[in-house]
């Protein structure tokens, strides 16, 4: 076995069904007295119902976050944060949530409790992305790690399947990137195998019976796995790209990742044939990329980034943008592989075989 450096993100995992009911608990044992709840202006009735566990331990509610984490809402919420003299937050929903509970985390260390209601992933990682004047940054913090993390099953049960689809794959890219990383090394390529393993299996029967809790828990369970293994080794090309790219265009950041993952592991597949063995294995294919996309494209997800909203002439800035402060890659960026990369999944297209 060769060398390798392995560091544990310390953090609190509460996982099953109602679990939410423990909440109170949970932040009993933080401390914290007065919790600002957030969420996205469309969950902003759920928020509200979950967060009724925390008793008189809520300080008020701020549904403002939206996709991409835009400075000015992060701006805005820290308002509330001051207003409210809140103690702590409590994010409820997806990535875009999170992102703002953790935007807000890295400004004042206030403590995290996460409530995920999609498959995300980024609840597991101390990392931020946020977007400034079209453009993307991401940071990785300490502060920015969620403190506690309630996984309650039951709250994925109602996820439309074609938000769990998408959401699905954002976290295997994950997984997939942690695989062939600079710092990767064998628990997390461990724990990277089976969470794309968990969620490949899980998706499919979950657009069958979106009510299949067996599936939606191996769903929430992979996604965990997933996010976990980003958070602990780096990203590369694929991560850079739909940073580029949401930064740009605000496609949505799911759907975005989506389109994106077959395309950037096809891009890699010769220059990290071990990493794409055990991506194909785990989704019992023969090639990891024509295999991801025949997973994603199969359960209904759409493949065009144009479609997405993409201008059909932004591949070129787009690839100028990533290319001018890129991500460690196993292989080197090249503009006209990287621009044929982009048009073929702008268009919706299969990758080529082996990039």
């Amino acid at each position: 076995m060769e060398d390798f450096t392995y560091n544990g993100n310390p953090g609190r995992v509460i996982f099953g069904s109602g679990t939410i009911s423990q909440l109170a608990d949970e932040a009993e044992r933080l401390a914290v007295k007065r919790v600002l709840v957030l969420s996205t202006p469309e969950q902003a009735d759920q928020a509200e119902e979950i967060a009724r566990h925390l008793g008189d331990r809520i300080a008020g509610l701020y549904a403002g976050a939206t996709m991409h984490t835009p400075v000015e809402v992060t701006t805005e919420a820290m308002r509330d944060v001051e207003k409210l003299r809140a103690d702590a937050v409590l994010s409820v929903g997806g990535g875009s949530t999170t992102g703002l509970g953790k935007a807000i985390a890295f400004r004042t260390d206030l403590p995290q409790i996460v409530v995920p209601t999609t498959y995300a992933g980024s609840e597991a990682t101390p990392i931020l992305g946020e977007t400034e004047n079209g453009r993307k940054v991401t940071k990785s913090d300490p502060r920015i790690l969620p403190e506690v993390i309630v996984y309650d099953v039951d709250l994925t049960l109602s996820l439309p399947v074609a938000m769990s689809v998408t959401s699905g794959i954002n976290a295997i890219a994950h997984a997939v990137e942690a695989l062939y990383a600079r710092q990767a090394n064998p628990i997390v390529s461990m724990m990277a195998e089976a969470g794309i393993t968990a969620l490949a299996r899980a998706l499919p029967q979950i657009k069958t019976d979106a009510k299949d809790r067996a599936a939606r828990a191996d769903a929430l369970y992979g996604a965990w796995l997933c996010g976990v293994c980003l958070g602990s080794v780096g990203m590369a090309l694929h991560h850079k790209l739909c940073h580029t790219l949401g930064g740009m265009f605000n496609l949505p950041h799911a759907p975005m990742h989506t389109a994106v993952l077959p395309h950037a592991v096809a891009y890699n597949q010769s220059s990290a044939p071990d990493a794409m063995a055990r991506v194909a294995k785990a989704l019992g294919v023969d090639n990891a990329s024509t295999g991801l996309f025949d997973l994603a494209h199969g359960l209904g997800a759409e493949m065009s980034l144009v479609a997405l909203g993409m201008p059909a002439d932004g591949v070129s800035d787009a690839v100028e943008e990533a290319m001018a402060n890129a991500y460690w890659n196993p292989r080197p960026l090249e503009r006209p592989s990287l621009e044929q990369l982009l048009s073929r999944a702008a268009r919706g297209e299969r990758p080529l075989d082996g990039g």
